[in-house]
C-alpha cells in the first residue's frame, strides 16, 4: 500500500504517472481482468492451433503410409530389374522389353504434410552451399593457390574448345551440353541456381561452369584422371621459357598436392563426397576456375561418357542429347537408357533408370516420364538455349 499525504497531490500524480499499468487500473478497474482473459483466449487459440495441425499430420502419415505400401514395391522392383540387366550384359545374353518395369510409378495423391504453425527451433542451421568466394578462399588457405581466371569470357571459351576438340568431343556435343547445362549464356563461373538473374535467385548445389560439375566430380577426377592432367600440363611446361615456366611449374607442383589427397581415400563416390565437402575439398573445386586446369576438368567429364559408351559397344557418336542423359544418370543408367532400340523408347518408364530420390527431386524426368519423351524434352531445349549469346560464343569459339 502506498503511503501519501492527502496534502500531496503531486506526489501521488507523480507515482501513477510512473506506473503506467497503475494509471489504467485506476482508471478502469476492468483493464487487469480483460489482460488475463486476451491471454488466455490467446493460449487457446494457440492450442487449438497445435491441435489441429497434429490431426492433420496424423491424417498425412496414414496416408503416406498407405502410399508406401504400394511405392517400396514398385521401386524394390526397379532396383531388381536394374541388377538383372546387368547381370545379363556380362553375360553376354540379351536385354528386352521384359527386363524393364513397365509400370509408371506410383503417384502420391494424398493430403499434402501440414506445416506446423509452433515449430520447435532447429539445433543447428543447415550448411549453405559454398560459393565460388569460398572456393577461392580454401584454395588461397589449404594449398596457397590461386586460380588464374581469364581476361574475358571469350578467352576461357576458346580454352575450353581447344582442348575439347583435341579430346574429340563435337562442337554440336559442347554446344549443346553447354546451352542445357549452363543456361545458354552461363560465364566460365556460373554455379547451379545463378544461371539467370533473377530477383532471389541461389545457388542450389556446387555444380560449377560450363558443364556443371560438382565438387565430388572435381575430386574424383582428380583421383582418377590426375595422372593424365599432370602429363598433359608437363607437356605444355615443357615447350615454355622463363616466368611463364616456373609459374606453370608452380600450379604443376599445386595440382600433384591435390592429385595426392583426392586419393588419400577408396576411389568410391561416397568417399570422394566426403573429401569434396573438406576445406581441402573445396579448394580442389577452385580448380575448374583455372585457365589452364578448368577446361581439362570440364571436358573430362564428358571424355568420359563418350569412351564408356565406345567400350560398352557404341561405335557411332553420341548426341548431345543422349550425351546429357549420361551425365544426368551417371554412365551406366545413362548407357543402359540410350542403348534402347528406338521402337522401345516409347514404353520404358524414364524411372528405370533412376535412384527413387534423384526420380522425384526431378520435375523433367516426371514430367517426361518415358526415355523418348526426355530425350525429345532435352534437345527441345538445347534448341533453345543454343541461341543464346553465350552459346553462339561458345560455337564461334569452336571455328576460332
Amino acid at each position: 500500500m502506498l503511503a501519501m499525504s492527502r496534502n500531496s497531490p503531486r506526489s501521488y500524480l507523480a507515482v501513477l504517472f510512473a506506473c503506467p499499468t497503475l494509471v489504467l487500473a485506476a482508471l478502469c478497474p476492468t483493464f487487469t481482468h480483460g489482460a488475463e482473459i486476451a491471454g488466455q483466449a490467446s493460449v487457446m487459440d494457440r492450442a487449438a492451433a497445435k491441435a489441429e495441425y497434429l490431426r492433420k499430420l496424423a491424417e498425412y502419415q496414414l496416408a503416406r503410409r498407405q502410399f508406401e505400401a504400394g511405392a517400396q514395391p514398385y521401386w524394390n522392383a526397379i532396383a531388381e530389374k536394374r541388377k538383372s540387366r546387368s547381370t545379363k550384359r556380362r553375360n553376354a545374353e540379351t536385354v528386352g522389353l521384359a527386363d524393364y518395369v513397365l509400370d509408371q510409378p506410383p503417384v502420391y495423391q494424398g493430403p499434402p504434410k501440414p506445416v506446423d504453425p509452433f515449430p520447435e527451433p532447429e539445433p543447428r542451421p543447415p550448411a549453405a552451399i559454398p560459393l565460388v568466394a569460398d572456393l577461392l578462399r580454401s584454395a588461397a588457405e589449404e594449398f596457397r593457390f590461386v586460380p588464374e581466371q581469364p581476361k574475358s569470357e571469350i578467352q576461357f571459351k576458346r580454352a575450353y574448345a581447344r582442348f575439347a576438340a583435341q579430346a574429340g568431343i563435337t562442337k554440336d556435343q559442347a554446344v549443346r551440353v553447354y546451352g542445357f547445362e549452363a543456361g545458354g549464356n552461363g560465364k566460365f563461373d556460373v554455379q547451379a541456381g545463378l544461371e539467370y538473374d533473377t530477383p532471389g535467385a541461389h545457388a542450389i548445389s556446387t555444380a560449377l561452369g560450363y558443364n556443371q560439375l560438382l565438387s565430388t566430380n572435381s575430386v574424383e577426377l582428380l583421383a582418377e584422371k590426375g595422372d593424365r592432367l599432370l602429363k598433359l600440363l608437363g607437356a605444355r611446361s615443357a615447350v615454355l621459357a622463363g616466368g611463364a615456366k616456373a609459374a606453370l611449374d608452380a600450379k604443376i607442383a599445386i595440382l600433384r598436392q591435390m592429385v595426392d589427397f583426392s586419393r588419400s581415400v577408396p576411389d568410391d563416390w561416397s568417399e570422394h563426397e566426403r573429401l569434396a565437402n573438406t576445406p581441402k575439398g573445396l579448394a580442389i573445386h577452385a580448380l575448374n576456375l583455372d585457365l589452364d586446369i578448368g577446361p581439362m576438368l570440364q571436358t573430362q567429364k564428358l571424355l568420359d561418357s563418350i569412351v564408356f559408351a565406345r567400350r560398352k559397344g557404341r561405335l557411332q557418336p553420341l548426341t548431345a542429347a543422349e550425351l546429357e542423359m549420361m551425365n544426368l544418370t551417371g554412365d551406366g543408367n545413362g548407357f543402359d537408357m540410350i542403348n534402347l532400340a528406338d521402337r522401345l523408347r516409347d514404353q520404358v518408364p524414364t524411372a528405370n533408370f533412376f535412384q527413387r530420390n534423384g526420380y522425384e527431386r526431378n520435375g523433367v524426368a516426371v514430367r517426361n516420364n518415358t526415355v523418348a519423351k526426355l530425350i525429345a524434352a532435352t534437345d527441345r531445349k538445347m534448341d533453345k538455349e543454343t541461341q543464346l549469346p553465350g552459346a553462339m560464343e561458345m560455337a564461334a569459339a569452336f571455328s576460332d
